[in-house]
């Protein structure tokens, strides 16, 4: 396995975070991004931010499936194409997979999430109609 890279404030500065990584971290600081991660006292948003600029693609990719599969564990009846997708990105990320493949399961998931959203919005416009005392009559309007 190879060393990890040893990053400074300067490396940090030059992400341009929105605030001094001082705040956190000493001004002669250096370390690896396992470090960055480590620092517990800075928010967890702000220490993914940092050290998602200094991974490699594929580890961006599977830790995007990773949190993908964690998003989706908490529904109830995921839509398939939802699981498919995370799998064809993790075999992608392995090159196991043909971008044509992931093109097209990314697709097929974005599909699956605008029907669940339009059914969503469909569902609070007649809840809220509910509320209000108004029948509900209406049908979608696309």
């Amino acid at each position: 396995m190879e060393p990890l890279t040893v990053y400074t404030i300067a490396d940090i500065r030059a992400l341009q975070p929105c605030y001094d990584p001082t705040r956190y971290l000493a001004e002669d600081w250096s370390g690896t991004a396992v470090d960055v991660l480590r620092v517990s006292d800075c928010p967890a948003e702000d220490r993914i931010w940092v050290v998602a600029h200094w991974l490699d693609e594929r580890t961006l990719r599977l830790f995007a499936v990773w949190c993908a599969r964690r998003a989706l564990a908490l529904v109830e009846h995921p839509d398939p194409r939802s699981l498919t997708v995370c799998d064809v990105a993790e075999r992608f990320a392995n090159g196991r997979a043909t971008r044509e493949e992931l093109v097209a399961a990314w697709d097929a998931a974005r599909d699956a999430g605008d029907a669940a959203w339009d059914a969503a919005w469909d569902a609070q416009i007649a809840h809220l109609l509910e509320m209000l005392g108004e029948p509900v009559l209406m049908a979608r309007e696309s």
